[in-house]
């Protein structure tokens, strides 16, 4: 096996991957399981074990990110918990709250990253990098083992950020379009649920219109966020 950097970077981020969208939907199933939807908990997906979320989406989470590891150097993969189409029917603003816990799952592991960055910086093992990339948001102080915990937090601040950005996006069928409701009184939401369930190709619109505004989004809340983390450093 080739065990060239871009290839061990590649593995980092798959790893982190997996971590996160085993998050994600055990966030998604349990907010679910909350609301009173059991369905993604009789499927074993409120569980941080990510066994159960493979079992759902192998290509999806195994597959397709570990080609595109190898192919690309960073994984592009997807996942998903089920959940009963008529519960978030009758109760559409618990079902708005289980389409943002997966987001939300994403911005914790982004908050575990800042945390172990600055305690880094606070001890010297960190500082502040002359330039910033996805994969170096934080520069060790000395090389060693300092420099694979830069790169892992690096890559966890920065992957999450990616997912709970695109994720926000308000396309079916990405969860942002499931939160609309929070904004809507009863009569809209049930048209806008019909709309989105009742026109499967919506889903495939949505990803191609997210796809092509992701970049004017995820840029600037990225390099902001990093630029909130080093106060009198700026980025961009």
């Amino acid at each position: 096996m080739n065990d060239s950097p871009d290839l061990v970077l590649g593995l980092v981020f798959y790893a982190v991957f997996l971590i996160a969208t085993t998050l994600h939907e055990a966030a998604h199933a349990w907010a679910a399981l909350r609301g009173g939807d059991p369905t993604a908990y009789h499927g074993g997906q409120v569980s941080l074990d990510p066994l159960p979320h493979i079992r759902r989406e192998p290509f999806g989470m195994v597959v397709l990110p570990i080609l595109s590891v190898i192919l690309i150097g960073w994984p592009f993969g997807f996942a998903s918990a089920p959940y009963s189409v008529a519960w978030a029917r009758e109760h559409p603003r618990r079902a708005a709250w289980m389409a943002l816990a997966g987001p939300a799952a994403n911005v914790v592991l982004v908050v575990v990253a800042v945390i172990g960055i600055r305690v880094g910086m606070m001890t010297g093992a960190f500082h502040a990098p002359e330039s910033v990339t996805f994969a170096s948001v934080v520069a060790a102080s000395e090389p060693g083992l300092m420099t694979s915990l830069a790169t892992l937090l690096s890559v966890l601040f920065s992957l999450n950020i990616l997912l709970a950005v695109f994720n926000l996006l308000p396309f079916p069928p990405l969860d942002g379009s499931g939160v609309i409701p929070l904004f809507l009184d009863a009569e809209k939401t049930r048209r806008y649920q019909d709309l989105i369930w009742g026109n499967p190709a919506l889903g495939w619109i949505g990803i191609i219109i997210a796809w092509q505004l992701f970049g004017y989004v995820f840029d600037p809340i990225w390099l902001g966020t990093i630029n909130l983390m080093y106060p009198g450093v700026t980025y961009g």
